[in-house]
């Protein structure tokens, strides 16, 4: 069974400053602007990272998970990682998986050759996470959720090069990393007091909660190429934090060398 990280998202108050910040420090470009988050409430823009995606999503009507959300976290942060499975065999054994561990699926839809599968965000207490497949089964190509390929011209990566890592938090990081592990089916392994969680492409971290934010997704990894440019930016909009971490829609942003 292989799982691929193919997007993050995370919520905001405020799209277009969020985009712009995202665009103006990370040096990537918006791709993609998906109507249909509109039956939830929302508006979205997405952006490549490498050839993965990044998502801001934000609540535009009353009383939606997102806002919820955006008032139990206290303000912006990071809301959903979504995985690409691949085979639709093993996309529906960590749905089985997840309910086997008392896990609620939040919403799913099969589009013939496309299924998604969002596993609910109370359950798994620190994000939503969405198992998807299609039947290109490409981890580097065609992403549905991104429009199939049309985001491919869109791709810079003289900034951002990749994801590395998620950082997911709480109170209790052992049981989180224990249940996370339980529903993806994948080993979690100690490094040092951490707990690690490797998907194919990306490491998923558990930590304790730190911040007074309580669960959820804290923080990402990254490759960058530029340093420069995202520190000289990240000062210039009031992201910085450190030559290493920089502070974007209530996300910790670690930078690592490609």
């Amino acid at each position: 069974m292989t799982i691929q990280l193919r997007q993050i998202c995370l919520v905001a108050r405020d799209l277009d400053s969020t985009i712009d910040d995202l665009e103006q420090i990370f040096g990537i470009h918006r791709c993609f602007v998906d109507a249909g988050v509109g039956k939830w409430g929302l508006v979205n823009t997405l952006l490549p990272i490498g050839r993965n995606l990044l998502e801001v999503v934000v609540p535009v009507q009353e009383n939606t998970a997102a806002g919820r959300y955006l008032d139990r976290r206290g303000g912006d942060g990071g809301y959903m990682v979504i995985c690409q499975a691949d085979s639709s065999a093993n996309q529906q054994a960590v749905r089985q998986r997840a309910l086997d561990n008392g896990v609620r699926v939040a919403w799913e839809v099969d589009r013939g050759n496309w299924n998604i599968c969002q596993i609910h965000p109370g359950d798994m207490k620190a994000a939503f996470f969405e198992i998807d497949w299609d039947d290109a089964n490409d981890f580097t190509g065609n992403w549905e959720p991104a429009g199939g390929t049309q985001w491919f011209d869109k791709v810079d990566q003289s900034v951002t090069v990749d994801y590395a890592a998620v950082e997911l938090q709480g109170p209790d990081p052992v049981g989180l990393a224990e249940l996370w592990g339980k529903v993806a089916g994948l080993p979690v392994r100690r490094a040092g007091s951490v707990l690690h969680m490797a998907l194919n492409n990306v490491d998923v971290r558990f930590v304790e909660a730190a911040d007074g934010r309580g669960y959820g997704l804290g923080g990402l990894d990254l490759k960058v190429a530029n340093r420069d440019h995202v520190l000289a930016k990240a000062k210039e909009r009031g992201s910085y934090v450190s030559d290493d971490e920089v502070h974007v829609c209530g996300v910790r942003f670690r930078l690592l060398d490609p």
